[in-house]
């Protein structure tokens, strides 16, 4: 029996230009002020990221596409493709959309809170340079708590 997936999307508008908003995404350094506590480079080809979170967990993923300023692609929970379209909104800003392939059924409604906490961050970090999260190991997702 085949697991039933869907196409999870998210669009977003930042007043920030879409240069600005692809280095939050594809650095270290931008990942670690919104996403997770570091996303450190690994590999080789510099392809390979390792997310590290508030409550320990570490995700391994990959670098599949990284098109500056236009886009930028990593591999994600199980091996999903998780995707960041960013267009110019013609005022200095950015139209995001990001999609999440492959997401099991059973479980869409869990991916789609953490990416509007994970996207909500992104806004506040790259707009306000402000990082919403809490960094406290006891009140993680994982936990119940609305936070990356």
């Amino acid at each position: 029996m085949t697991t039933a997936v869907r196409t999870l999307e998210w669009r977003l508008h930042l007043a920030s230009p879409p240069a600005k908003v692809h280095a939050m995404l594809s650095t270290a350094e931008g990942r670690a002020k919104f996403w997770a506590e570091s996303a450190k480079v690994v590999g080789e080809y510099e392809d390979g990221i390792e997310f590290r979170f508030s409550n320990g967990d570490t995700l391994p993923s990959r670098v599949i596409e990284n098109s500056p300023p236009h886009s930028f692609a990593v591999t994600y929970w199980a091996e999903n493709k998780l995707t960041f379209t960013l267009e110019d909104d013609g005022r200095g800003g950015t139209e995001l959309t990001m999609r999440e392939f492959d997401v099991p059924k059973d479980s869409a409604d869990r991916h789609e809170l953490r990416w509007i906490s994970v996207l909500l961050a992104l806004k506040a970090a790259v707009d306000f340079d402000v990082d919403l999260r809490n960094h406290d190991v006891d009140r993680t997702m994982d936990r119940g708590f609305v936070d990356n």
